[in-house]
């Protein structure tokens, strides 16, 4: 396919096929290269990072290539995957790790690509999965990914296309609960997919047809919504200049709560640890809502993996005003391949807990738990000890 015209999905049931076969390769596989096109805009970067955020959501390892560093422009947009755990590349080459799948989003022809020589000598290799995501039809406009993964089709922007496709996801609850995901439509994710929105369409005035401004007020008032939680704002931002107040605002705020997280930090022979209890716990609740713990959780657990080039482990209480759970992320070394960490389940006993081979989550009732200090003496040589 890649080289061929581009042509819009003809039919629902080709659409669904399609992203069933994205869904499909999110969930088995690993480590995604994303791809944009030279000299990107908002709509590209910020469906790349909303990409990623999905991707990363599932316990997957995301980076994104861009051959020359970005302006000041898109710095709210990097800093969100500063500090969501998704990798910005200037180079790539094989000493950067595997890749099993890549993503190509908003670019509308080969000759576009941002790319490199050895990334092109992966995406001719037919054994890793190419997904294309589009909105740029007619004119000579060509494919870039492989069949069965286009999901090329008119909309206001391609990050309209990715939110089409978490709205799929959303729509998978087996699957979000195997990876242990409580929220899919995070605020970084709605936030990023609304900058690629809301740029390419100037705030909805380049819209013509009825379904164009459908998907646009479906995700203003997704949004909206979340918003209200922290603010009695209810209606749509003004203007870009807003969007971008609030993007820099979250993740500075993401940035304090890691900072306090990572204080925390132990080590044991084969884990890095943060273990979080409830008098700090407490704290984090006062200052920062439910998608910035999880989301700068997830973070630090990466970050400590590789601190300690085995595993990363923290452990912290939800909020009991919303959940009686204690929460547990562990997840793999880049480097380390030596333990599938499912195995990590049936050692310690787990029954409510799932991932994959590099990364698990589980849980337990806060009533199990009531000192956690004690608990990551009890878990953490058993960990040690199942890793030999």
């Amino acid at each position: 396919m890649i080289g061929e015209k581009k042509k819009t999905i003809a039919t629902i049931a080709e659409k669904n096929r399609v992203i069933d076969n994205i869904i499909e390769a999110i969930a088995t596989k690993e480590h995604f290269l994303l791809l944009g096109h030279k000299s990107p805009d908002e709509d590209c970067v910020a469906s790349l990072v909303g990409f990623a955020l999905l991707v990363s959501k599932f316990g997957k390892t995301p980076t994104i290539f861009f051959s020359q560093l970005m302006t000041k422009q898109y710095e709210y947009l990097l800093n969100i995957c500063r500090y969501n755990s998704i990798s910005i590349a200037t180079t790539f080459g094989p000493e950067d790790g595997p890749v099993d799948a890549i993503a190509i989003i908003d670019t509308p022809k080969p000759e576009m690509l941002d790319t490199n020589p050895y990334i092109d000598s992966l995406i001719a290799d037919d054994t890793i999965v190419t997904i294309e995501i589009d909105h740029h039809i007619g004119a000579d406009g060509a494919y870039n990914g492989q069949e069965g993964y286009l999901l090329v089709m008119e909309a206001s922007s391609a990050a309209e296309l990715v939110g089409h496709l978490a709205l799929k996801l959303s729509n998978r609850p087996k699957l979000l609960e195997q990876y242990q995901i409580g929220e899919l439509f995070s605020r970084n994710v709605v936030l990023a997919l609304l900058t690629g929105i809301i740029s390419d369409t100037n705030m909805g005035q380049f819209l013509k047809s009825r379904r164009e401004k459908r998907y646009y007020e479906i995700f203003s008032n997704m949004f909206n919504n979340m918003l209200t939680k922290d603010t009695v704002k209810e209606t749509n931002f003004a203007n870009m200049k807003e969007l971008f107040a609030e993007l820099n605002h979250l993740t500075s705020k993401e940035e304090a709560c890691y900072r306090r997280m990572m204080k925390k930090r132990r080590r044991s022979k084969c884990v890095a640890y943060v273990f979080l209890e409830k008098p700090e716990m407490e704290m984090l609740w006062r200052t920062y809502d439910a998608d910035t713990i999880v989301s700068v959780s997830r973070t630090v657990t990466d970050n400590l993996a590789e601190e300690s080039g085995v595993l990363g482990m923290v452990a912290y209480y939800d909020n009991p005003d919303s959940s009686d759970l204690v929460q547990f992320r562990i997840r793999r070394s880049r480097t380390y391949k030596g333990y599938d960490l499912r195995n990590l389940l049936e050692v310690l006993s787990i029954a409510n807990g799932g991932g994959h081979e590099g990364a698990i989550g589980f849980r337990f009732p806060q009533s199990e738990i009531p000192d956690l200090k004690q608990y990551a003496a009890d878990i953490i040589p058993r960990i040690d000890a199942a890793l030999g």
